[in-house]
C-alpha cells in the first residue's frame, strides 16, 4: 500500500509519521510493512481485533521496543531505534495499555514525574505548576485526590493519572494506548470526554482503542490493522460507515 495521504487538512503537516514498520519479539514478526501519518493537532485512531498488533506498533513507536526495519519520524527527525526515554525527550509521551503509575508515589508525584524532562532541560520548561493545576482542573476526580497513594487508587482513576501524566510532558504527540479497558461504562464515558477535550486544545494524538465506534467518534482519520498489516483507512466518518468495518469491528462497539 502506498503511504497514505495527510489526514482530512490540506494545511495538516505530519507530526508523526510510520513508514514500512517492521517490529515484534523476538524471532516472531507482528507488523509487517505499517505505514501511517498522525498530523499537527489531530487525533488519528488505530483499530483492529486483539492480536492485530496494535499494542506493538506503540511500544514500537515510543522505544519500548526496536523495529527490525522501517522508519518513523517525530517533527521530522528520526526515531527509530531510539530508547524511550530519549523519544520523551523529543516530545512524544505514552500512555500505555495497562496503567503503569507509581503506585507508591502520591497522585501530584506521579505528574511531576510526567513533567521530568521539563525539569532537568531536556524539554521546554514552561510554568510546570500552571500546567499541573490545569491537568487536575482537565482531571477532577485526581484533583480530590492529588495527595493519595497512586495504588490506592481505582482502576479508572488510575487511568486517567497515566493520561494526566503523559499531558504533563507538554507533548507534541500523546499515544493513548487501550484507555478505555477495564473501565466501567459511565467512566469510559469520561475518559472520552477528556479525550474530546484535549482535541479542542490542539493535542496531537494516536489513539488505540477497543471500542471502535467511540475512538472513531472522536478520531479525524482512522486505520485499520488487520495482522500486522494496514487493511482499510480514512477519514473516521467514512470508516465508521463502511460496512466492512461495521461488521468486523462496530457491532458491538461502544
Amino acid at each position: 500500500m502506498a503511504p497514505p495521504a495527510p489526514p482530512d487538512s490540506a494545511n495538516a503537516q505530519p507530526m508523526l509519521t510510520i513508514h514500512n514498520l517492521h517490529a515484534g519479539y523476538g524471532k516472531v514478526e507482528v507488523l509487517h510493512g505499517v505505514t501511517m501519518e498522525v498530523p499537527r493537532g489531530k487525533v488519528v485512531t488505530l483499530i483492529g481485533s486483539n492480536g492485530a498488533g496494535k499494542t506493538t506498533t506503540m511500544r514500537a513507536i515510543s522505544g519500548m521496543i526496536a523495529p527490525s526495519a522501517g522508519e518513523i519520524t517525530l517533527n521530522g527527525k528520526r526515531i527509530d531505534g531510539l530508547e524511550s526515554y530519549h523519544i520523551a525527550r523529543l516530545g512524544l509521551a505514552h500512555s500505555p495499555e495497562g496503567r503503569r503509575v507509581f503506585a507508591t508515589m502520591t497522585v501530584t508525584d506521579n505528574l511531576r514525574l510526567g513533567a521530568f524532562p521539563r525539569y532537568t532541560g531536556a524539554r521546554p520548561k514552561g510554568d510546570i505548576a500552571a500546567d499541573l493545576e490545569r491537568a487536575l482542573e482537565l482531571f477532577p476526580r485526581l484533583k480530590e485526590r492529588r495527595l493519595q497513594l497512586a495504588g490506592t487508587l481505582s482502576g479508572g482513576e488510575q487511568q486517567m493519572l497515566a493520561m494526566a501524566r503523559a499531558v504533563m510532558l507538554a507533548p507534541d504527540v500523546v499515544l493513548l494506548d487501550e484507555p478505555s479497558m477495564g473501565l466501567a461504562p459511565i467512566l469510559v464515558d469520561e475518559v472520552f470526554r477528556i479525550i474530546s477535550r484535549l482535541k479542542e486544545q490542539g493535542v496531537t494524538m494516536l489513539l488505540v482503542e477497543q471500542f471502535a465506534a467511540a475512538a472513531l467518534g472522536v478520531a479525524d482519520y482512522g486505520y485499520v490493522l488487520e495482522n500486522g498489516r494496514i487493511s482499510l483507512h480514512g477519514p473516521a466518518a467514512q470508516l465508521r460507515d463502511d460496512p466492512a468495518v461495521k461488521a468486523a469491528y462496530l457491532g458491538g462497539g461502544h
